[in-house]
């Protein structure tokens, strides 16, 4: 998983458009930690959306 927010925000939006239903579901495939996603994103000011399962 990327490190740059920006490439992670770019990642993690890809996924869950094409391949998840939920931040959740992701994070438990990948093996990720939700948390961690979530804080570096909102350092960017993007935070999950759950009903556009996207972050914007």
């Amino acid at each position: 998983m990327p490190t740059d927010p920006v490439m992670l925000l770019s990642f993690v939006n890809l996924k869950l458009r094409d391949f998840y239903g939920s931040l959740d579901a992701m994070c438990d495939d990948l093996d990720a930690d939700r948390q961690q996603i979530v804080d570096r994103l909102a350092a960017i000011d993007y935070h999950y959306d759950e009903k556009r399962n996207q972050f914007v």
